[in-house]
């Protein structure tokens, strides 16, 4: 049995996410937790509500045992980059690339 949890077009890079998803892969629900917890940055917070999300979707929705789950797969692709433009000298205009990143959690219980 698992179940899922996706965050969508969430304003971070994933060069700087998926360090971070690196983690928390194949451990223990509570220890990724802990993990994402004490992990310094914006990127562990973002990583750890998608992570509770999961877990309460096999909680209220499965009706799965918290004790007995690990995240068994987790990314952070790449979603649409939203591009913008910024004033450069000499009349020129410099792109600036602000991109987006698509999280995504798989628990499943343990056999």
């Amino acid at each position: 049995m698992e179940t899922r949890a996706i965050a969508k077009y969430v304003r971070m890079s994933p060069i700087k996410l998926k360090p971070v998803v690196d983690l928390v892969r194949g451990k223990d629900l509570k220890e990724a937790l802990t993990i994402l917890k004490f992990t310094p940055g914006k990127g562990s917070e973002l990583v750890e509500k998608v992570v509770q999300s999961a877990a309460a979707n096999a909680e209220n929705n499965h009706d799965m045992d918290p004790d007995n789950l690990y995240v068994a797969e987790i990314y952070a692709n790449q979603g649409p980059t939203l591009k913008r433009w910024r004033a450069a000298s000499h009349g020129r205009a410099q792109r600036i690339n602000k991109r987006t990143t698509h999280i995504g959690v798989t628990l499943r219980e343990k056999e």
